[in-house]
């Protein structure tokens, strides 16, 4: 009896646990699919099949697909090259370059095709600098244009997968070939294109993915050019009359489809096409020491890379942020401090920043604490249900964030009588702890993974409870992975749009839409100076959690 009664009180916790994950994340996904095919109490997948085959639903389809395709190409382009040099040349020992390189990723999409629109539209910053270029920079506004604002936000996520698998190709297989005769291209082809296979298809779907799933620069710079994706008609739909709920439904079930599909072919090729080149036994790792002029070269090519993802965006951001009168441009003496101050006094922008501040701590300290509790509850008892508790935590990360936004937004619709949530800010901290549970989750399974059970066993041993256990042992070791998980939170919670552009509540603005509202009614000077502070205070809060961390990290 005490045994089948410890056996309930250890289940108990995981029963509970899915249930809040599933009215959280899967009664949402649920909600999808079942607006896409049951048509008047029953099954219809005639009429989701017709939303499908819809001419302008096809195009979309296939723009994505174009896109992703283009922008995984384009990030080729641009990481490989990168990656070679920041691992094998003279350029690894400078260790600032991984960071300088990693400050696209940490720049809100929106914000940098912003800068972008800035620096090339008619009259903008490209041709007060360059007044005899003529129309020239206009030209920028094209397919290609999109492709490239895209690339320069997703290629550090290959790049630094690459340059990680590049470090670990030993010295001794690339000097094997050289003894047989072969030159540089044939090594190329023979050694490092079968090494590096299997990471580069898993960084060229992660990228192809994070393309399908981006709204942000698809909304500013692809509407301006008229290159709607899933992600602007999911959103176009579901926000602007007619309202069609069915056919958004239908669009976010297809790139639910596409997306998995892709999460499982990454599976398949990291099986498959996978090497361990990193065992016990210790290995040299392989430099190339590049000639003067190559070397000279290659700070030409991380130089552009670095101006054209960090230079020309911050530079546009920035500067425009300072403007006082648009029309005189980088004039001097059109200078001028008083946008910041206006963030500062103006009841909107402050209302605007308080919102973002609440939105981001409060889903941080949920997640933190519901993120815990499943990695706790799942590794105490290890077995199907445990399983089943973890993976379903970890789903919003194989999902596009706008899927399962509609997905609550149609849920919470439904329940409104009975829990009046919808259509408040507490539906807002919902959206965002579904979203980002999977970082705590991550980071607390990584810190957890360090702890051997020992430790744990010792403190029982010697009469410790379980809370006693885990307040003294268990929570000083996983409190730098909490720690992690949190800030990395509310870093993305602070700056996200999507969320807040389709369930935020009538009159209530976030520094996102703060920022997107005055670029699109002509105060950009001011939204540039809103991006600017949510940049700032996002390096901070990162600065602040590197120095919390170093700090313990000193202390242990």
């Amino acid at each position: 009896m005490r045994q089948l009664s410890a056996t309930r009180k250890s289940v108990l916790p995981l029963i509970g646990l899915l249930v809040i994950l599933g009215v959280l994340i899967v009664c949402p996904l649920i909600m999808i699919f079942a607006e896409a095919v049951i048509s008047d109490g029953r099954l219809d997948f005639s009429g989701a099949w017709a939303m499908i085959a819809d001419s302008g639903n096809l195009q979309t389809i296939w723009n994505s697909l174009r896109l992703g395709l283009c922008v995984v190409l384009c990030s080729t382009v641009i990481a490989v090259p990168t990656a070679y040099l920041l691992a094998r040349t003279q350029l690894a020992k400078r260790r600032w370059l991984d960071i300088i390189f990693m400050i696209p990723f940490m720049t809100p999409p929106y914000i940098a095709s912003m800068g972008w629109i800035l620096f090339m539209q008619k009259r903008g910053l490209f041709q007060q600098l360059f007044p005899s270029s003529g129309s020239f920079s206009e030209k920028f506004f094209c397919f290609g244009g999109l492709v490239l604002v895209m690339s320069l936000h997703v290629f550090p996520f290959l790049m630094t997968m690459m340059k990680n698998a590049i470090s670990n190709i030993p010295a001794s297989l690339e000097e094997s070939g050289a003894v047989f005769g072969a030159g540089f291209g044939r090594r190329l082809r023979k050694i490092f294109a079968p090494l590096l296979t299997g990471n580069y298809a898993i960084g060229a779907l992660l990228v192809f993915v994070k393309t399908l799933a981006e709204y942000g620069t698809p909304y500013t710079l692809g509407r301006r050019i008229g290159y709607y994706v899933f992600t602007t008609d999911i959103h176009r739909y579901s926000t602007t009359a007619p309202i069609d709920f069915g056919r958004s439904a239908s669009l976010s079930a297809v790139l639910v489809a596409i997306c998995m599909g892709l999460w499982l072919l990454q599976n398949h090729i990291t099986d498959r096409c996978s090497y361990r080149l990193v065992g016990g036994k210790g290995s040299r790792p392989a430099a190339t020491t590049l000639h003067p002029a190559g070397h000279l070269l290659a700070w030409v090519w991380a130089a552009v890379v670095a101006l054209a993802a960090i230079g020309i965006p911050y530079f546009s951001i920035i500067s425009t942020s300072l403007i006082h009168l648009r029309g005189y441009g980088l004039t001097p003496g059109n200078f001028t401090f008083a946008h910041y101050a206006e963030l500062f006094t103006t009841p909107k922008s402050l209302r605007a920043i308080q919102t973002s501040l609440f939105l981001a701590s409060a889903s941080a300290v949920i997640c933190s604490a519901l993120g815990t509790a499943v990695v706790l509850a799942a590794r105490r008892r290890k077995g199907k249900l445990g399983k089943a508790v973890e993976a379903v935590s970890l789903l919003p990360e194989m999902l596009p964030s706008i899927v399962l936004i509609i997905g609550m937004m149609l849920f919470w619709n439904a329940i409104y009588k009975t829990i009046p949530l919808y259509n408040t800010i507490g539906i807002m901290v919902l959206a965002y702890v579904a979203l980002y549970l999977p970082y705590t989750v991550q980071y607390v399974t990584s810190a957890f993974a360090q702890i051997n059970d020992s430790l744990m066993q010792a403190g029982r041993t010697f009469g410790g409870s379980p809370s006693y256990v885990f307040c003294r042992i268990t929570l000083p070791m996983i409190f730098k992975g909490i720690l992690s998980g949190w800030m990395m939170i509310f870093i993305i919670a602070f700056r996200e749009l999507v969320t807040a552009s389709l369930i935020a509540p009538p009159n209530v603005l976030v520094v996102s839409t703060y920022i997107n509202r005055e670029f699109e009614q002509g105060s950009v000077s001011l939204g540039m100076a809103m991006a600017v502070l949510c940049v700032l205070i996002t390096t901070a809060a990162l600065l602040i959690m590197n120095g919390l961390s170093g700090r313990k990290e000193r202390k242990t």
